[in-house]
């Protein structure tokens, strides 16, 4: 293969440039139909993308929004978006192990908030107890 330069302005006057034909160095086959007659077979397998892993975002968002308490129902929900993520990428077993931490912390959500909702009917319903009682028995006075 020779390399030799050509300058851009040519004497010829209006007619195209002479280009040196290239000769290819490496043989290169071209694609199409295979030479010879064999017969190629391909294998396919289908493997299931839909992985059953709940990753339970609706749980901790409900969490999260309404009985958020110590804010575990928005750490719940950052692991159950972590989940899905690993979900759609292909990792099941780290999937899985976000799910599960994401149940966990949506569950201690849940029992503590119902546990403070409990704590103050209880303190709300003592506290107006002892407010009527003491207005029962306050003896009213005569004088100005």
């Amino acid at each position: 293969m020779s390399h030799n330069s050509q300058a851009f302005y040519t004497n010829n006057a209006g007619l195209p440039p002479s280009y040196e034909t290239i000769k290819e160095e490496y043989g290169v086959t071209e694609l199409g139909e295979p030479h010879n007659s064999a017969v190629v077979r391909t294998t396919v397998i289908n493997m299931p993308r839909d992985v059953a892993v709940p990753d339970h975002v609706v749980w901790s968002l409900f969490n999260a929004l309404f009985m958020n308490f110590c804010c575990l129902g928005f750490i719940a929900y950052a692991y159950s978006v972590k989940s899905r993520d690993r979900k759609m990428v292909g990792d099941v077993i780290g999937a899985q192990a976000y799910a599960s931490t994401a149940k966990c912390l949506n569950i201690s959500s849940l029992i503590f908030s119902v546990l403070m909702v409990i704590i103050c009917i209880i303190i709300v319903s003592t506290t107006s107890v002892a407010v009527i009682q003491a207005f029962s028995q306050r003896v009213p006075h005569s004088g100005f």
